[in-house]
């Protein structure tokens, strides 16, 4: 089975030790799948147009996730323009078997004061995220909320790495078994 997990340093893993605790790779382990991940850091669902979606068309994948716009919302991009992205996306996947994963919640990390504060983060990150849940769902794509697992485990060892910004092991592991289920799911289609 090949695996294309589609997103940023979220999806890239970033704040893990190593890639084997990612989320996208600990599915793969699951799946027996072989994983392709060109998520970047501080990629946009632009970006991710740009530079990764291509690469659907070369490999062909049996499945693709796609976790992307933390940095479509940081970079001050309107929900309009993040929706009109995502149905770029989502369009182009359509015979594909899809997971959309939401962006997680991340305003309890101690760098979202540099981007607005605990509340506007917190805003934004919600509107963003039923902006992505309604094109997934519109087109039948599998969605996964992973704002609760991305705060079930607050203040313990290894949840956020020591950017004070993005996940750390624990977290990814945290994220990966609200994940797995719907893959799984997803991944059984024929």
């Amino acid at each position: 089975m090949r695996y294309l997990a589609l997103g940023d340093s979220y999806t890239i893993g970033t704040g893990a030790s190593d890639d084997t605790h990612a989320w996208p790779s600990i599915i793969a382990g699951r799946l027996g799948a072989e994983l392709t991940n060109p998520a970047v850091n501080g990629y946009t669902t632009e970006d991710l147009i740009r530079d990764e979606l291509p690469l659907f068309r070369t490999l062909q994948p049996d499945l693709v996730t796609v976790l992307i716009g933390v940095n479509d919302l940081v970079q001050g991009r309107t929900p309009d323009a993040y929706r009109t992205s995502l149905r770029t996306i989502y369009d182009e996947l359509k015979d594909a078997r899809v997971v959309a994963v939401s962006i997680p919640t991340w305003s309890y990390v101690p760098a979202a004061a540099d981007f607005g504060g605990a509340r506007h983060v917190d805003g934004l990150t919600g509107i963003f995220n039923a902006v992505a849940r309604e094109e997934a769902e519109t087109r039948g794509v599998a969605w996964v909320d992973i704002g609760p697992a991305s705060t079930s485990r607050i203040g313990s060892r290894g949840w956020i790495a020591s950017d004070q910004l993005h996940p750390g092991d624990t977290q990814y592991a945290a994220w990966a078994e609200v994940i797995w289920p719907v893959v799984e799911r997803v991944a059984a289609r024929r």
